[in-house]
C-alpha cells in the first residue's frame, strides 16, 4: 500500500536540479508528481536537464510510472517561465477579444513549450469567474466577469493544452473570483449561497468537467452555506455530493498548497492530508516545506492503518492516476534540446502574444474545430 500512497503526492523541489535527498524520497515512496517553482528555472537547459532527471527516477520505482512534472503557467503574473520562453499576457485578453479559436492557440502554443523540456501539467486555466473588482488575489487571471464567457472559452483552453501533449488542471474549484482574502494568507470565507454559486462560480467548471479536463485543483474557501463545517479542501459536500454525484466528475482532484495558510492557521497539519482524502481529493499537493511530505505522507499510512482513510479510495485513485500517466505521458522525457530552443519563444508564438496584448485575433489561425 505504501507504493500507492505515493502516487497520490506532489512534491516541490528546492533548486536547479535534485538533490540526492530529494531523489532518495521520491524514489523510495513512489511519488506521483514535482511541481516546480521560480527557484528550479533558469535556462532552457537546465530545464531541459531537470526534468529528464526527474523522468530517469521512474526506472528505479515500483511502478515504474512517469512522473507529473507541474509548474503553474497562466499567462500574466503568475508565469515561472519568462525568456526565452514567450511572455503571455493575462487571461483577461481571451476574454475581451472573445475568439475562443485564439483561447485554443493560446493553450496549445503554451503547451508545446511547456513539452518541450518535459513540463508534463500545467496547473491552469485559471476558470474562476470575476465578480469582485476588490478582488486584486484573481483580477486579470480571470477571463471575464461572466460565467457563460468564462465557460466558453475554459472548454477551448482545455482542448488547447490536450492537444499540445500537456495536461491541463482548472482551478480554483468552485471558483475564487470573489474573495478578498488571498488563501496564501488566511482562510477566505464568502457568504455565497448554493443558488448564486450553481449559476455563476460552478458554470466554467461544469463546462470544463464536460470539456474532460483531466484534473481540478481546489481552493482553500470556505462557503458557510454550502458546507458550514469544512473548506472546499476538506468537504465532502463540494468534492463528492457536488463534484462527484452532482456535476458527474471523472477526473482527478488535486489540492492547492496543504502548507498554505488558509490551511495551516485553522487545521491540525497532521489531520490536514487525511481529512482531505476522507473528504474526496484524490491528490496532496506539498510545495514549499521540505519536511510536510514526509510528515504527511506517515500520516495518511497511520489513517489506512486506523481505517479513518479508505483503502479502496487510496487503490482507486493509484489505479487513475496510472490510467491518466499511460494515456497521456507515454513517451514522458524531453525531447531532443535543439528541438525545444527552436520551439520556445518561436516567432509564431511570439506573433499570437503580441495580437493578445493589443486586444487582437491573429491572422490566419485556423478554427480549433477542423
Amino acid at each position: 500500500m505504501r507504493n500507492k500512497i505515493g502516487q497520490l503526492f506532489f512534491i516541490g523541489i528546492s533548486g536547479h536540479s535534485l538533490t540526492n535527498d530529494e531523489k532518495k524520497f521520491i524514489v523510495e515512496n513512489n511519488i506521483g508528481g514535482v511541481v516546480l517553482f521560480s527557484r528550479n528555472v533558469s535556462t532552457v537547459e537546465q530545464v531541459h536537464d531537470l526534468c529528464t532527471e526527474i523522468q530517469a527516477l521512474r526506472h528505479q520505482m515500483p511502478d515504474k510510472a512517469p512522473l507529473f512534472i507541474a509548474i503553474d503557467m497562466e499567462g500574466g503574473r503568475v508565469a515561472r517561465l519568462r525568456a526565452p520562453w514567450t511572455l503571455w499576457p493575462p487571461l483577461k485578453h481571451l476574454g475581451d477579444i472573445d475568439s475562443p479559436t485564439l483561447s485554443f492557440h493560446f493553450a496549445h502554443s503554451m503547451g508545446l513549450e511547456l513539452r518541450a523540456v518535459g513540463i508534463n501539467l500545467d496547473f491552469a486555466p485559471c476558470i474562476d469567474t470575476y465578480t469582485n473588482p476588490k478582488n486584486t488575489i484573481i483580477g486579470d487571471r480571470a477571463i471575464s466577469t461572466d460565467p457563460e464567457m468564462v465557460a466558453k472559452h475554459a472548454s477551448a483552453l482545455v482542448r488547447g493544452y490536450m492537444k499540445s501533449g500537456v495536461i491541463p488542471c482548472a482551478k480554483h474549484y468552485p471558483g475564487h473570483g470573489h474573495t478578498l482574502v488571498d488563501s496564501h494568507d488566511d482562510l477566505p470565507v464568502e457568504d455565497l449561497d448554493p443558488q448564486r454559486m450553481r449559476d455563476v462560480e460552478l458554470k466554467p467548471f461544469a463546462r470544463a468537467f464536460r470539456s474532460r479536463v483531466p484534473m481540478v485543483m481546489t481552493g482553500h474557501l470556505k462557503f458557510p452555506q454550502v458546507d458550514p463545517e469544512w473548506p472546499v479542501t476538506l468537504s465532502e459536500i463540494f468534492l463528492k455530493k457536488i463534484a462527484r454525484d452532482e456535476m458527474r466528475y471523472k477526473g482527478l482532484i488535486i489540492t492547492d498548497d496543504l502548507d498554505m495558510k488558509a490551511m495551516a492557521i485553522h487545521y491540525d497539519a497532521k489531520k490536514i492530508p487525511v481529512r482531505s482524502l476522507q473528504a474526496g481529493a484524490d491528490l496532496l499537493l506539498y510545495c514549499n516545506e521540505p519536511e510536510s511530505p514526509p510528515k504527511a505522507f506517515a500520516e495518511v499510512e497511520k489513517g489506512l492503518r486506523d481505517q479513518a482513510i479508505a483503502a479502496s479510495h487510496v487503490e482507486d485513485v493509484h489505479q487513475r492516476v496510472l490510467e491518466l500517466k499511460s494515456e497521456m505521458l507515454a513517451h514522458p522525457d524531453p525531447g531532443p534540446l535543439a528541438e525545444a530552443i527552436r520551439i520556445i519563444g518561436n516567432p509564431e508564438h511570439q506573433r499570437i502574444s503580441q495580437a493578445m496584448k493589443n486586444n487582437q485575433v491573429p491572422e490566419g489561425l485556423v478554427s480549433s474545430e477542423s
